[in-house]
């Protein structure tokens, strides 16, 4: 039973961690938003990236909700810092 616990808040520990990843895109996203444009390749990568992760984590027989939250962000701070790097 510890196992299990400490695996489910390790889960959540590394899904706020991705979080805190994929957030850390906004200095870039007010970067580009104010002339001085990033590469839009690298979040183009991280919003497929993780959009496949979410696909993955919602379908598969056991569902895995922290997968798909943590990744979701990286979704979207992903493709508003490619949208806006262009």
């Amino acid at each position: 039973m510890k196992f299990d616990k400490f695996m489910n808040t390790l889960g959540w520990i590394a899904s706020i961690t991705a979080i805190i990843m994929y957030v850390a895109y906004i200095p870039q996203i007010f970067n580009n938003i104010r002339g001085m444009k990033g590469s839009p390749i690298q979040p183009l990568a991280t919003a497929i990236n993780t959009f496949l992760w979410v696909i993955y984590a919602l379908f598969k027989k056991d569902r895995d909700l922290p997968l798909a939250l943590c990744n979701a962000a990286g979704v979207i701070f992903g493709l508003i810092a490619f949208f806006t790097a262009l």
